[in-house]
């Protein structure tokens, strides 16, 4: 009965793609080999439609198709830089009256997230790092006073992703060639000076494992 309940309520896509909620149990599908021929046997018009309606829906396949395909793979470092731009340009103002810590994180979530969209387009492990790493730099640079004007407990949502983005920030750091540590071994110290000189990030670091300079 159960079964049935679901199917009448849910198309025959949802099955293969469902959106789980607390009233079902839904199992993610994958497709079956009889799916697949049938696919396999439309016309190449068809599929070609079925093809562009399905990539258009994933924003994430979207970006990568256009960087390998249309930019040929070869605008990583461009896009790195352009990123870096946009983020020098929009990151909170020094002195800006209304921020606090807690909207200072806000904008570093968003930012996180272009730097993941660049990753995850262009494969630029090395980017990554030192795009995280001017982030937070900047941010402590343009923000600190900010920072040790508040209350440490206003902090206890943006110390703790600081702390966490550096120490997994680290462990790629390390993987890269070490041609790659110019690129970004200044600022990363200066950015290991700001988390060790503030007092809720300090605490957080002690506990991390967070070295207090990074010697690579």
């Amino acid at each position: 009965m159960l079964g049935a309940k679901i199917v009448h309520q849910r198309d025959f896509a949802s099955l293969y793609f469902p959106k789980c909620d607390k009233h079902y149990f839904c199992p993610v599908r994958k497709l079956d080999d009889q799916l697949k021929a049938a696919i396999a046997r439309l016309p190449v018009k068809e599929k070609d439609k079925l093809l562009f309606r399905l990539v258009a829906k994933d924003e994430k396949l979207v970006r990568k198709l256009i960087f390998e395909l249309l930019e040929g793979g070869e605008t990583r470092d461009d896009r790195a830089d352009e990123l870096r731009q946009q983020i020098a340009r929009y990151l909170p103002t020094t002195g800006a009256l209304y921020l606090t810590p807690g909207l200072l994180l806000l904008d570093l979530r968003h930012w996180n997230a272009r730097i993941n969209e660049h990753v995850q387009a262009t494969k630029d492990k090395s980017g990554e790092v030192s795009l995280v790493v001017f982030m937070l730099a900047e941010a402590f640079r343009r923000h600190n006073e900010m920072l040790l004007r508040f209350p440490a407990h206003r902090s206890h949502t943006f110390a703790p992703y600081v702390v966490k983005r550096v120490s997994v920030i680290l462990k790629k750091a390390e993987k890269l060639h070490e041609d790659y540590f110019i690129e970004f071994r200044r600022e990363l110290n200066e950015l290991l000076d700001f988390i060790w000189a503030f007092k809720p990030t300090a605490q957080l670091a002690q506990q991390e494992g967070l070295p207090k300079r990074w010697e690579y």
